[in-house]
């Protein structure tokens, strides 16, 4: 591998997938070939000293602008030039295509060799957007390749990118820490201190976003008590959209059936999944397509931990599910099919088992770490 320059306004402490998907490829490229220009977090002491705590604990360098969005600005351009050339750097990769990927011209002046440009959601949603449409376009043509996470997002981008462009695309999805996510990872533990100890618990893991479904859910439920009285919905995690929730449970009948754990560290997270007997995210696609998701990791951090899965049908979500196999993908945002997968699924610990392993088996196959950042090296 070229000693690399990462260049991302998306990387830890800030939370967020696409910031874990970032730290974990890069802890396993050579710390000495690999340098991140990243922006700060947050502006406040707190924010400042999280942020150095972090960085000094990475076996690679990172350098961190004073703005807590970098942009592709002539400012930040020059920067990102200088750290090219400071470090020897031979290869960019861009965390988010974009618009950092903009900068793509200026450090290719500057001796970079291969450059890399990884796209998420937000891409597939400015290739829907005449403008954007424009930059995705300019930054298809200035980079030596774009990844993308699966079927759906690379249809939506190569549709705005050249044809010679859109051949040079490679899929470079996140992946799982297998070891980290597994069946024995301690959700007894957190079914114990929650009072859930013998009830069936469908978990969702994420944040707390309209996008995510979790009001499909609450929906769901009373048809899913109907069937499984003592089941409980575990949400875990925070967000802006958790009032609204909370709110929507009190009027469906449900509230004493749902439990808001907030905001989880990383570290407890694959215990919290193990506390589910079912994992459930039924996304949808919001804004015509604007508000739409990539992947859905969390999909297969639940297959890493034995469980089957009910993923939503919105953008590349299906393609971190085999439908049938690892679980089912339903229409998002529509509680009647929801329930009823989940009822299938509650009542019968055969078929749980039977998708949960095939899971397991699944991203032990194709989706760990180790083997995408051996991806990534070949094209750096």
């Amino acid at each position: 591998m070229h000693k690399t320059l990462i260049v991302t306004n998306d990387f830890p402490p800030r939370p967020g997938g696409i910031q874990a998907f970032l730290h974990n490829m890069a802890l396993r490229l050579d710390p000495g070939r690999l340098v991140v220009y990243a922006s700060t977090w947050k502006r406040s002491r707190e924010g400042v000293e999280a942020t150095a705590a972090f960085d000094a604990e990475q076996p690679f360098t990172v350098v961190r602008d004073r703005t807590t969005m970098l942009l592709p600005t002539p400012a930040v351009t020059r920067r990102a030039v200088g750290l090219l050339r400071a470090h020897e750097c031979r290869s960019v990769w861009f965390g988010a295509a974009a618009p950092l990927g903009l900068m793509a011209p200026a450090l290719r002046r500057a001796g970079a060799e291969r450059i890399v440009a990884t796209t998420h959601g937000h891409e597939a949603g400015w290739a829907q957007l005449p403008a954007a449409r424009q930059l995705l376009r300019r930054i298809g043509e200035s980079t030596d390749t774009l990844t993308y996470l699966g079927a759906y997002t690379r249809e939506r981008i190569a549709g705005a990118l050249t044809p010679d462009a859109a051949a040079r695309m490679v899929q470079l999805p996140p992946g799982v820490d297998e070891k980290t996510f597994h069946p024995g990872s301690g959700g007894d533990e957190v079914r114990a201190r929650l009072g859930l100890t013998d009830r069936p618990v469908v978990v969702c893991v994420s944040r707390l976003v309209p996008r995510k479904g979790q009001d499909t859910l609450i929906r769901a439920l009373p048809a899913v008590l109907a069937a499984e009285p003592d089941t409980v919905l575990l949400i875990v995690g925070g967000g802006p959209y958790e009032k609204d929730l909370r709110r929507l449970a009190h009027d469906t009948g449900v509230a004493a059936s749902v439990r808001f754990t907030g905001s989880v560290p990383w570290s407890e997270l694959p215990a919290h999944y193990g506390a589910g007997d079912v994992f459930a995210m039924p996304c949808r696609t919001r804004r015509r397509g604007l508000d739409v998701e990539g992947l859905g990791i969390v999909y297969l951090e639940a297959s890493a931990t034995g469980l089957p899965v009910v993923a939503g049908d919105s953008g590349g979500a299906p393609d971190a599910v085999l439908d049938g196999e690892t679980g089912w993908v339903v229409p998002g945002g529509a509680p009647g099919p929801t329930a009823d997968r989940l009822i299938t699924l509650l009542g019968d610990a055969d078929l749980r088992r039977r998708m949960g392993e095939r899971g397991r088996e699944w991203v032990e196959q194709k989706w760990r770490w180790d083997l995408l950042a051996e991806h990534l090296k070949t094209l750096l």
